[in-house]
């Protein structure tokens, strides 16, 4: 239940990322021609941005469809972590973008150029609103109480800070229009630089996380450890792991030390409610143990 619930999920994603894929095309073309012409390169550097999404959303899409593969003899589970590595490309992919909107922000602001900036100024508002329905788009589906997964997480990143840019190469085309402050345009270059390097930093953080197997930020193992210590019959908990396997999908593992009394299958029946229920662990394995671990280990007494 809980894998076909993972692939209706992945699949909601996928129709929500066609639909950006196709007003992000549409507009980065009208973008790049509008750039080419009022000779902006907040209009240009946002159009590249604009191409990367395209990009992105690809590969999104390409991770997805690899991670709902089944499992395999050698992929026991299956083909999910492919959607972890797609997204850490893309954040990788947008720290290149930064450094190549600075260089070029760098050398206009020692050359400033000319920049229409009424045409600016259309296009930008154009970007707001493009960027605003792809953002919608792009987030969680309403009311459906679940996380989305890092492919469309990495994607809204990247919409989320070319709709910022849109904003920002609007009140530079303002600037230059009302004031004719050049350096407008490549000083806001800068500034949305800065903002998707911020905006995707934890996107590439927890993407390493899940590969380190780090414990997921929402479990508080302490928390975890003296709920499975509060289940009746058990009196130890050691060698407890906890992973991720996607940003969706929770794993556990540990030994639990029982009394001689305990029912073992009430034990386990109960430890795996509390896992799926309070924890949201649906991949559990849980070893009971009559003796205590430390009765056996060098010095004790």
């Amino acid at each position: 239940m809980h894998a076909h619930d993972s692939h209706i999920a992945a699949g909601s994603d996928r129709r929500r990322l066609l639909a950006v894929l196709a007003v992000s095309t549409v507009y980065f073309f009208a973008e790049l021609a509008a750039g080419w012409i009022t000779n902006s390169l907040a209009l240009l550097s946002d159009a590249v941005h604009m191409m990367t999404d395209i990009a992105a959303i690809c590969l999104s899409l390409l991770t997805l469809w690899i991670s709902t593969r089944p499992a395999t003899a050698g992929k026991t589970f299956g083909y999910l972590r492919a959607e972890i590595l797609g997204a850490l490309l893309n954040g990788l992919f947008l720290w290149l973008l930064v450094v190549f909107i600075w260089v070029e922000a760098a050398r206009r602001l020692r050359h400033p150029e000319e920049v229409g900036g009424l045409g600016v100024m259309a296009v930008a508002v154009v970007g707001i609103a493009v960027n605003s329905f792809s953002a919608w788009m792009a987030a969680e589906g309403g009311g459906s109480g679940r996380r989305s997964g890092m492919a469309i997480r990495a994607v809204f990143l990247h919409v989320i800070s070319d709709l910022i840019g849109s904003i920002g190469v609007l009140i530079a085309g303002a600037l230059v229009y009302f004031t004719g402050w050049t350096r407008a345009d490549p000083v806001v270059s800068f500034v949305i630089g800065a903002l998707v390097l911020y905006g995707s930093w934890g996107l590439v953080r927890e993407g390493v996380d899940v590969l380190m197997e780090s414990v997921p930020a929402h479990i508080d193992l302490d928390q975890l450890r003296e709920d499975l210590l509060a289940v009746q019959g058990t009196e130890e908990i050691h060698d407890l792991h906890v992973w991720c396997l996607t940003t969706r999908e929770v794993a556990l593992s540990a030994h639990c030390v029982v009394t001689s009394a305990a029912d073992q299958d009430r034990v386990l029946s109960d430890m795996s409610h509390l896992l799926r229920n309070k924890f949201n662990i649906h991949h559990m394995t849980v070893q009971l143990e009559r003796d205590s671990r430390r009765e056996h280990e060098p010095g004790h007494f």
